[in-house]
């Protein structure tokens, strides 16, 4: 694996300081290397106080002792400052010239890529009884970003998605259409699949409040009216019918999830969800059944006098845990202990990672803990994604409970958005009517991904439509914005990428900046991917536009001094805008040639 600059000066550092004092011992690790802050003068800057006391060096001396070893043993460095017990050092102009010459951004990231492991990916995980809202889309905003961070990073990368297709959820939906449907079908009302059955799930709610009221009326206790309520045991009938495989129940079950299905289809292809493979709860909630046997056997489940399965996780700090009833039927955790089994024998994964809301932060410390002690084949590698809730400054946009807000929706209000700006800014020449649905399209899901992504996962957030989209704030927008104005400077400068003969003589501090900050590109995606965290990348691209816009207002490209100014220039440009569109592109989020 190449070596990123910052960490061949933390290799050569290393080597400096063991050869000016071998009697210490001091290892790579024990070396802290970070950019140089802007007021100082140099590129990357060695911490030396970890060393000073153990020396017995003065921190001025021993930075400049270090610095001169390394200007004069190693051609990479040209000048050395010691502020304190910061060693400042300056890389050659030569390193740079090398660089823009010969960088190849897809060679870069396999330079940097590690050992490939198997990785699945697990998000979105939606119930079909009502649409994707809002807290999915942050969901399948991280799955898909996460996917393709590790996939660019080097990882072999498996896209899955679990739908719970069953249970008494689904059977309210389907006991209020029978009630209310009259037979329609989402065509017949003009309606979505997915909000055509969402809507009898609202149904099935009023008309349970409607019946415990009334049964409340005649003198009945809230709990058990709720339960007597002629439609919910209606609801419950018809979930053991669907257990027994009731010819009738199941077809309907068949119908009105494939109406959710199609719907579901709709919202994944416009925000770019895909996956290789779909599981459905109706065919996996019997895995795991043998593996409570199992457990019995290896001492690591026990079992209650009336028949139920336990595990006690008391001594992890947890608590006891049921595994399986007294009626021999499984509960959630088994199911995803037998799906846990099920993938990694279909994948062979290494690692699996479940993009799921914080509050399932204990089920799943619950779920690699019984996958560990019962010897499960990557226990180690499953990693619980734990977000925060999504709400909005009003509390909705749209609902149809007063509380969900639909991803229909919001992407539809974000492109609205998107046009009302573009519109409002003047921004509309030079484009025809099919692109500019395109370009708002484009501007209105990038803002609305960019911001549910750049905050850091399990922090809990508050999306602003408006906040999101502006132009001039941490925003995807910038960012397009910026890879835009600089496709418009190539495409004035007729770059065609081929006229390499340059060279570096003299930097000027915004070039050096927006050059450092390139080349860090392909550490910060690994260092992303390795800790799931889109935030990083959003962080890096949007420094990156800041960088080349003071780049651009500071060092002309159409006015340089020479020729050979202006063909470096170029090359800066072209690779930030190649840089800028492939960081977005992990994320999900597209980039416009103009704006």
């Amino acid at each position: 694996m190449m070596k990123s600059l910052a960490e061949q000066v933390k290799v050569l550092a290393t080597g400096a300081l063991q050869s000016l004092f071998p009697e210490a011992n001091i290892q790579e690790k024990d070396v802290l290397v970070n950019e140089t802050k802007p007021e100082f003068k140099g590129d990357y800057t060695v911490v030396l106080f970890p060393f000073v006391k153990a020396l017995r060096q003065n921190p001025v001396a021993l930075g400049n002792a270090v610095g001169a070893y390394l200007v004069e043993h190693h051609e990479l460095f040209t000048a050395h400052e010691t502020v304190s017990g910061f060693l400042n050092l300056s890389i050659a102009d030569a390193y740079w010239a090398g660089f823009l010459k010969s960088y190849v951004l897809t060679d870069a990231l396999k330079a940097q890529a590690a050992a490939q492991k198997k990785v699945m990916v697990e998000y979105s995980s939606p119930n079909t009884n009502k649409p994707l809202h809002l807290g999915h889309l942050r969901n399948n905003f991280l799955g898909i970003a996460v996917a393709n961070m590790l996939e660019a990073a080097g990882e072999d990368v498996v896209k899955t998605c679990v739908v719970n297709d069953r249970g008494v959820h689904i059977c309210k939906s389907m006991i209020a259409w029978q009630l209310f449907g009259e037979n329609s079908t989402p065509e017949q009302a003009g309606v979505k699949g997915d909000h055509f059955v969402g809507d009898f799930y609202v149904k099935f709610n009023d008309e349970h409040k409607r019946q415990i009221k009334e049964l409340m009326a005649g003198g009945m206790e809230e709990k058990q009216a709720e339960q007597e309520a002629p439609i919910m045991k209606a609801t419950q009938q018809m979930l053991v019918d669907w257990e027994a495989g009731k010819p009738e129940v199941i077809e309907l079950w068949k119908k009105m999830n494939g109406w959710v299905y199609e719907g579901f289809d709709t919202t994944y292809k416009a925000i770019g969800s895909t996956f290789d493979k779909v599981y459905y709860e109706s065919n996996t909630y019997l895995l795991g059944k043998d593996l409570v046997e199992e457990g019995l056997d290896k001492g690591v489940f026990y079992q209650k006098e009336d028949g139920s399965v336990w595990i006690d996780l008391t001594a992890d700090g947890l608590d006891e845990k049921l595994v399986r009833r007294k009626d021999g039927t499984s509960v959630y955790i088994t199911q995803d202990i037998g799906l846990a089994v099920e993938k990694q024998k279909e994948y062979g994964i290494d690692e699996s990672i479940y993009v799921v809301g914080d509050e399932q932060n204990y089920h799943f410390k619950v779920l690699k803990l019984i996958c560990q002690k019962l010897g499960l084949p990557a226990a180690d590698g499953i990693y619980h994604l734990s977000y925060g809730m999504v709400e909005l400054p009003t509390g909705k946009m749209k609902s149809r409970e007063g509380t969900v807000v639909d991803a229909d929706d919001l992407v539809a209000e974000m492109v609205r958005l998107a046009q009302e700006q573009t519109e409002a800014s003047g921004k509309t020449d030079g484009f025809d009517a099919e692109e500019l649905v395109s370009l708002y399209e484009m501007i209105g899901l990038g803002a609305l991904k960019f911001y549910l992504l750049r905050v850091e996962p399990k922090k809990k957030m508050i999306f602003n439509p408006e906040e999101s989209i502006d132009l001039h704030g941490f925003t995807a927008t910038f960012i397009q914005y910026a890879h835009a104005r600089i496709r418009s400077v190539l495409r004035k400068g007729e770059y065609t990428g081929q006229d390499l003969n340059f060279s570096i003589d003299s930097l000027q501090s915004e070039e050096r900046a927006l050059l450092i900050h390139l080349e860090q590109y392909a550490a910060v995606l690994q260092e992303s991917a390795r800790a799931f965290n889109p935030g990083a990348l959003c962080n890096y691209s949007f420094k990156l536009a800041q960088l080349f816009n003071t780049f651009y207002d500071k060092c002309s490209i159409a006015k340089a001094d020479t020729e050979a100014q202006k063909q470096m220039r170029m090359r800066m440009a072209a690779f930030t805008a190649d840089t800028l569109k492939h960081a977005l592109s992990l994320l999900g989020i597209n980039v416009p040639e103009k704006m």
